[in-house]
This record gives C-alpha cells, sequence and structure tokens, in this order.
C-alpha cells in the first residue's frame, strides 16, 4: 500500500479537471520512481478522502489508468500498479503533457464542424496553393489574394466595408493577433481589461507580451462595460457571441463601450471567433462599423474551418496595422503563406460560401439535438442561437468538477468554466460544443452528458 503521503497533490482552482489530475499526479509518480510496479492503490473512497475530492473524481482517473494500463484491478485484493508501464518513448525527453481528450467523445467548446468541409473543395484548393511558385520573401501583410478574400468575405457575410480607411492584414489567429497589438501598441504593464469567464489563449497572448490583465465580469448581456477600469489601454471583448457563456452584447452596451473607448482612448479588441455562425436573426452591426478608429476587429478560420489553415484576420486603423507591422519586421514574424493561398482558392472558387451555407444548415440541427436532449434531462440551457457550443449553468465549482470527472467516466470529454477564468472562479457550469463529433456520435455523446449532468446536479441539489 502507498503512503499515506502521496506523491503529488491537486491544484483546485486550476484549469486542468480534477480527476486528469489525479491520473496524471499517479502517472507521473510511477514513471519517476515514487510508485512502483506491484503497490498496491487506495481503494476510491480512501483516496478521495485523502486529497479531499469525490469519489466520482478518483474513479473516473482510476478508469482512465485501467485503460491505458497502468493499473491492474484483482478481485478481492484492490487495485495495483503494474510491475511494467507501458513504454512511452517521450519518458526520456522530460515531462509530457496528457492529452485530456484522448479516447473521449469530444463536447468541448471551440471546435469546428471538419465533417461539412467539402473533401473535394479541400483538395481542389492545396492543389491550387501548391501550383503556385515558392516564394522568396513574405509579404508581412498577407497574400494579397487572401487580405482581398477577407475583405469580400466580411462585406457579404458581416456586414463590414473593410479597406475603405482601415486595413486588412493577414493573422495567425485572434490570439496571435492580440499578441502582436498588446506588443506593439502597449508599454510593459499596460491594462488589459479581459472578460471574465473568457478566452483563455487570449489572455495568454497579452501576458506573455507584458500586458498586465483586469479581469471583467460578463452578465447575459456580455461584457459589463459599466465595471471597465479607466486605466485600461484595451478592452477585448466577444460581444457577437460571448465565449464561453454565449450571451450577445445589445446595441446600448455597444454603443456604451464605444463612448468608455473615445472617453478613455482605450482600444477596443472585438474577437468575432464564430460571428458568421448565427441562426435566429441578422447579427447586430460590429463593433468596427460603429467605430473604425477605436475598434480593432479579429476574425479566424479555425472556427468556420478548421486550425489546420493556422490563419485569421485583423482589421484596423492604418496607424494601428502599421505598429504590428513594424513589430512584424523587427520580431521576423508573420502568418504562414500556405493557409492563407488555400482559403483564397476556397473564396475564389465560391467554395468558401457553399462550406458556410452548409455550415449554418446543419448547425442548427445539431443545437436543436442539444436542447432537446439536455431538456429532457430537466437541465438549464443558455446561449445566444448562434455558433457551436451552448452553456449549462451550474450551482457551484463542486458541481463542474464532479459533471466532469462523470461525463469522462461515461467516455465523454466536457469542458468546464474553470479553465475559463482570469480571476477567481465566479460562474459555474459546462460549455458544451456539439460541432467536433460526426453527427452519427453527436446523439450518444449528448445523451451521455446530459445523463451525467442530471445526476450530478441531482445528488448535489
Amino acid at each position: 500500500m502507498v503512503d499515506d503521503d502521496l506523491p503529488f497533490a491537486i491544484e483546485r482552482d486550476g484549469r486542468v479537471p480534477l480527476a486528469a489530475q489525479v491520473a496524471d499526479g499517479l502517472r507521473r509518480a510511477a514513471t519517476s520512481g515514487a510508485l512502483r510496479g506491484g503497490d498496491r492503490l487506495p481503494s476510491s473512497r480512501e483516496l478521495a478522502q485523502r486529497l479531499g475530492v469525490s469519489r466520482t473524481v478518483v474513479t473516473a482517473a482510476y478508469d482512465q489508468l485501467h485503460a491505458e494500463g497502468w493499473l491492474d484491478g484483482r478481485h478481492g485484493s484492490g487495485t495495483y500498479l503494474t510491475a511494467t508501464p507501458p513504454p512511452l518513448d517521450a519518458q526520456t525527453a522530460g515531462p509530457q503533457r496528457v492529452d485530456p481528450l484522448a479516447g473521449l467523445l469530444d463536447l468541448g467548446s471551440g471546435a469546428p464542424s471538419i465533417e461539412t468541409i467539402d473533401p473535394a473543395a479541400w483538395r481542389r484548393a492545396w492543389r491550387a496553393a501548391s501550383d503556385r511558385q515558392p516564394l522568396i520573401r513574405r509579404d508581412r501583410r498577407g497574400e494579397a489574394a487572401y487580405r482581398e478574400a477577407v475583405v469580400e468575405h466580411l462585406l457579404r457575410h458581416r456586414g463590414l466595408g473593410a479597406g475603405s480607411g482601415t486595413a486588412v492584414l493577414a493573422t495567425a489567429g485572434t490570439s496571435a493577433a492580440a499578441g502582436e497589438l498588446a506588443a506593439s501598441l502597449l508599454r510593459p504593464g499596460g491594462v488589459v481589461a479581459i472578460e471574465d469567464p473568457g478566452y483563455q489563449r487570449a489572455a495568454g497572448a497579452f501576458r506573455a507580451a507584458g500586458a498586465r490583465l483586469v479581469p471583467v465580469p460578463v452578465d447575459a448581456e456580455g461584457l459589463r462595460v459599466d465595471l471597465l477600469p479607466e486605466s485600461a489601454r484595451m478592452v477585448y471583448c466577444t460581444p457577437a457571441h460571448q465565449f464561453p457563456i454565449g450571451a450577445r452584447m445589445p446595441a446600448a452596451r455597444r454603443v456604451e463601450l464605444v463612448e468608455f473607448a473615445r472617453r478613455t482612448g482605450a482600444l477596443v479588441i472585438e474577437d468575432d471567433y464564430d460571428g458568421e455562425l448565427r441562426y435566429d436573426t441578422s447579427p447586430l452591426p460590429l463593433l468596427a462599423t460603429l467605430a473604425p478608429d477605436r475598434v480593432v476587429h479579429l476574425g479566424t478560420t479555425s472556427k468556420i474551418l478548421t486550425p489546420t489553415l493556422g490563419i485569421g484576420w485583423l482589421v484596423a486603423d492604418p496607424a494601428v496595422a502599421e505598429a504590428v507591422l513594424a513589430y512584424r519586421e523587427l520580431t521576423g514574424t508573420s502568418p504562414a503563406p500556405a493557409g492563407q493561398q488555400v482559403v483564397a482558392e476556397l473564396a475564389r472558387n465560391g467554395d468558401l460560401a457553399r462550406h458556410l451555407r452548409r455550415l449554418r444548415r446543419d448547425m442548427p440541427a445539431r443545437r436543436a439535438l442539444v436542447l432537446a436532449e439536455l431538456g429532457r434531462h430537466g437541465l438549464e440551457v443558455r446561449g445566444d442561437d448562434a455558433g457551436s457550443h451552448v452553456f449549462v449553468p451550474l450551482a457551484t465549482a463542486d458541481q463542474e468538477d464532479r459533471a466532469i470527472a462523470a461525463a469522462r467516466a461515461n467516455g465523454v470529454y466536457l469542458d468546464g468554466l474553470i479553465r475559463h477564468h482570469v480571476g477567481p472562479r465566479r460562474t459555474f457550469g459546462i460549455a458544451l460544443g456539439y460541432a467536433a463529433l460526426p453527427a452519427a456520435d453527436l446523439p450518444g455523446a449528448v445523451r451521455l452528458a446530459g445523463s451525467a449532468l442530471a445526476r450530478v446536479v441531482q445528488w448535489t441539489a
């Protein structure tokens, strides 16, 4: 039996689910020699008591380690660490990050639907891009054909007349663009106000650029503009479909945000990560159309196509764009041309527009399936009728942790708000995505998730 002093600890406020932390801790202990083959592990109930977590968390961790071959259950005598752990070539290469989605049905947020991509159009675009001569030097603004495609796309699908009084740059995605903006425009320690809960990769990019983050709460109408600090030099928000809560910022609050920016001189960064995916009504005017001099508009192909391309766009006042270009020249960075060339070809052939039409037909049906199944379990669901995820609110952090662990034990990955906070956790629940899975797998996965969520809510009510 292992000693009472376990060779690892868990972080209750960490971004990794508790069950994954327990599994990772035992896995590291085995590879480091702190635990040895043949060691008998505590029962799930005993280990849960030692760690101060629910038994469901430990059971889910044990189930994962059983599946990976680390544990061996002997009837009537307990659970033992296997004498020979599964071979890991990377053991000699330092600590390894465990994939939280390994072997699970993915109901996480922020993933695209690759099933709707037309394989013939995809291959055709890559072939056409490969026919181009290799580049000698990059245009740090981005490929001309790609930027022209972005201008047309924004005009047709988002109502933004980019290119007239503004500059359009290719980016490596929204988080990369956020980092470039902070690095090129902020002094070290400059304040960036950011939604909380919100998009943590953008938060990480701001931090890496030396910014000081101030988390600002969100409500059913998005970012609380009335709580913005006057010291903010930048305000990062997702007004079309707040990530991960799913709220849509109404017109009055958009005007309030623009007025704040004009009064304080702050720059608003509008992340329109899935603005093309709206099903109920026409979208509200973009912030960038209200104040092109104070708003930087960001978009990405990662949610409407695939992260394979690794590109997005930035629309900003020319002075802002020039600062970003100067930063790129200084650092030698710029987005990769290959993905830009593929998107330009998709747009040129009309395949991009056809793909978006397919998405707008497919996503509402998936959303309806999710709402029906979660509703059957009596679960509350929030979020605007848009995008590719919904929000299931929960009452406490414990409910959220238990729900994630219970779903994982059923083979389903759920995305809790624990990983979406900048400051202390104040909102709890699940951001449930419905785009990543094939249509044939989605009903079963949502059924398992709904059952797990309902049980946790009932147990802890």
